[in-house]
């Protein structure tokens, strides 16, 4: 593979929705309609903005990505070191210039502008040396959640007030994002542990790490159910991962990896859920 290709990898392509899908519906069903604002943004959000979150990852995690046999292919890249700096100039070059765009361009709403502040801190964060949040236990999860609510959050406060009812369905799919997370990091406990990193599974054990996800995942579409009128069927999206999460009941964390089995099926089930919630913003059942 080129150069190219690698770093494109490393930006996680079949991720790049997960980003831009959450911006895009908030702002256009929020009040903003299809303009050139939500284009150029979502554009933002599709590429620039994962190609830094990711790529800035695969560099700083590149000595436990060695020992982690998943790593190399749509579930993350494996960069050599000669390409490291390549990708975080690339990012740099790619990502913050649109990035100070935004900002500057949003200041006159100050709680758009503090939330995709926050975004952004929290995408850089996550991995950098000297802060990787990613290796604080349970932090971690919180901050990888922000990377994929920030979006959304932040196209609702682009073009709207934030009702109860908005802010319900936005702390939901803050912890649908945590609970996410948690499950991700239990198929590499072994893996982190070998090279010293922390994580929410590697503080818990992946057995009660799984159980702590199934109850997000639960809590989540307990919270999505008070939801009004046909908004309550989007509990139904959690229903796929209640089962994933519920067949690793009894884990272990020495066969951990066990868990990878459901995270590619979570590959699958993010575009099911977001079929399922776009739908319900359209029309009524």
């Amino acid at each position: 593979m080129s150069a190219v290709g690698r770093l494109l990898v490393s930006s996680r392509p079949l991720s790049w929705v997960n980003t831009a899908l959450p911006f895009a519906a908030a702002y256009y069903f929020g009040g903003g309609g299809f303009d050139p604002a939500m284009l150029a943004i979502a554009l933002f959000f599709l590429v620039p903005y994962n190609l830094l979150m990711y790529g800035v990852n695969d560099v700083f995690d590149y000595e436990s990505d060695l020992r982690n046999p998943r790593k190399g292919g749509i579930e993350g890249g494996l960069l050599p070191p000669e390409l490291h700096r390549p990708m975080l100039i690339w990012a740099a070059v790619i990502a913050l210039p649109p990035a100070l765009v935004i900002f500057f361009a949003t200041t006159s709403n100050a709680a758009a502008s503090a939330v995709f502040l926050i975004t952004m801190f929290a995408v850089i964060a996550y991995s950098i040396k000297g802060l990787r949040f990613k290796e604080i236990p349970f932090l971690d999860s919180v901050t990888s959640s922000t990377h994929f609510v920030g979006p959304m959050l932040f196209g609702l406060l682009l073009v709207t007030d934030i009702t109860p009812d908005l802010w319900l369905a936005t702390t939901a799919f803050f912890i649908w994002g945590a609970a996410s997370h948690a499950f991700g990091a239990v198929q590499d406990v072994r893996a982190d542990r070998e090279a010293n990193i922390n994580s929410v599974a590697t503080k818990l054990g992946a057995r009660t790490t799984v159980r702590l996800a199934f109850l997000l995942y639960l809590i989540a579409a307990a919270l999505l159910l008070m939801l009004p009128d046909r908004f309550a069927f989007a509990a139904l999206a959690a229903a796929p991962y209640l089962v994933v999460t519920a067949r690793e009941w009894k884990i272990e964390d020495a066969n951990c990896e066990r868990a990878n089995r459901g995270w590619k099926l979570f590959l699958l089930w993010n575009f099911l859920a977001g079929a399922i919630i776009a739908s319900l913003l359209i029309g009524p059942l």
